[in-house]
């Protein structure tokens, strides 16, 4: 009979708080360690199995694991739960553990759905490397199903009750209580009670199956007797990636050979690089276009670029040179003095370097170019030199807009350079076609 809260253990050591779990090999219960004033865990065998004839056996195995993972907790891991003491309560063997508080995976898939990818990788990558730890040992933990995947309030994973023992499968055990989550354990665990780590590396995919889909996975005993099917994952959650995909079928191999031999190699395929996808036939018909470029720039050596393409704003600079090109024209039309125009020029480099260091300095700097142009104008050419103070603003604005266009594809050099060239060659051709003009006339 299980026991009930309030029961004292070990001389008052430890009491019963409640029972935690009951399955077809033994019980959990939630207990108070007094001197410590620590919540623990109790683990024993169920109390039927000592009818059994394999009993002696279970026993042995159940005392044999319960000392490893004691050692195990000597040197502690984050991801594995610790053991504290292993003891014998009158005819019933108990192994105490640490009580992890949070929610299983099991509770979080049902409160939550499917979880995201990238969260449930983190937690499932924890618990595989904790389960490279354990098969170091020489265990096999044989119950990584989402109830004994615990998540806590940190974000942190740990792996807690053990399946010991399952290597001896009592024969009062009927074949439907052997294992409680038939959907995350292989046949060869059922049928043949291996331990090997591809027993893990199974469960551990199987448990990842749910939790990226909010569904149990098809059992293992029904895909083998009953030819059953696995569906594939991303038939279910279409938004997996093709990767977590694979892995996922991979783990879950029905034979155990067709499996990953290791944790770590499953693991590795988890956490493998995406694959580059192949390129669209777009891109092939646009590398197309420019092949014959390609293979010119292939014969210059050169340093690796982050960009692979470069866009010139052919019409904005376009805007801005034919801007300028009035300005020059209006300078050359009201015999502007040399002064003015190196005033201009000066402008037109100073908003040049101020577009290619910090865009909005270029509209003072282009502010500033007008209000000289147009001071010095209205002394002299009051109508002219209006006209021309308003065009030298609206071109220096529109040139900071090309500023902002040049510096996604080239260095703030060269966006200087670009600028400053595009509005002195506007300002110079529009003094020649003023002088072309009047020659003309």
């Amino acid at each position: 009979m299980p026991w009930i809260a309030g029961q004292q253990l070990q001389n008052g050591k430890y009491v019963i708080e409640q029972v935690l779990g009951q399955g077809g090999f033994g019980i959990t219960y939630k207990a108070l360690h007094v001197e410590l004033n620590q919540t623990v865990v109790i683990k024993t065998p169920n109390e039927y199995l000592s009818h059994d004839p394999e009993y002696d056996k279970y026993i042995e195995r159940f005392i044999q694991e319960g000392q490893i993972l004691a050692r195990l907790s000597k040197d502690p891991h984050p991801h594995i739960v610790g053991v504290i003491d292993l003891f014998q309560e009158g005819d019933t063997h108990c192994l105490v553990m640490d009580f992890v508080e949070g929610e299983n995976l099991f509770e979080a898939v049902k409160r939550r759905g499917a979880l995201p990818e990238a969260e449930i990788l983190s937690y499932i990558c924890q618990i595989g490397k904790a389960l490279m730890v354990v098969h170091q040992a020489g265990l096999v933990h044989r119950d990584a199903h989402p109830g004994n995947i615990m998540v806590r309030r940190n974000g942190k994973a740990v792996l807690i009750d053990f399946g010991i023992a399952k290597q001896v499968i009592p024969s009062t055990i009927s074949s439907i209580n052997k294992d409680g989550n038939e959907a995350f354990a292989p046949y060869e665990q059922k049928v043949r009670g291996s331990r090997e780590p591809t027993v893990d590396v199974y469960c551990l995919a199987a448990t990842l199956y749910y939790a990226v889909t909010g569904k149990c996975p098809a059992t293992s005993l029904a895909r083998k007797l009953d030819n059953a099917s696995l569906k594939s994952p991303k038939q279910i959650s279409p938004s997996i990636s093709k990767e977590l995909n694979q892995a996922i079928l991979k783990g879950m191999a029905l034979e155990a050979e067709d499996r990953p031999q290791s944790m770590q190699a499953w693991l590795a395929m988890l956490e493998a690089p995406k694959a580059t996808p192949p390129p669209s036939v777009e891109s092939v018909h646009r590398k197309e276009v420019v092949r014959s470029k390609a293979k010119l720039l292939e014969l210059i050596p050169s340093k690796p670029s982050t960009k692979s393409f470069r866009i010139i704003p052919w019409s904005s600079l376009i805007s801005v040179l034919l801007s300028y090109l009035l300005l020059g024209y209006l300078l050359a039309a009201s015999n502007a003095p040399y002064i003015i125009w190196a005033v201009a020029v000066a402008g037109a480099v100073a908003w040049a370097v101020a577009a290619a260091v910090a865009v909005p300095w270029a509209v003072a700097a282009a502010g500033a170019v007008a209000v000289v142009v147009v001071g010095a104008g209205v002394v002299a050419w009051a109508v002219a030199g209006v006209v021309a103070g308003v065009v030298a603003w609206a071109a220096a604005a529109a040139a900071t807009v090309v500023g902002e266009d040049l510096l996604e594809s080239f260095s703030k050099f060269h966006t200087f350079l670009i600028l400053a060239s595009t509005s002195s060659l506007g300002l110079g051709l529009g003094w020649l076609g003023n002088r072309i003009f009047n020659t003309g006339t």
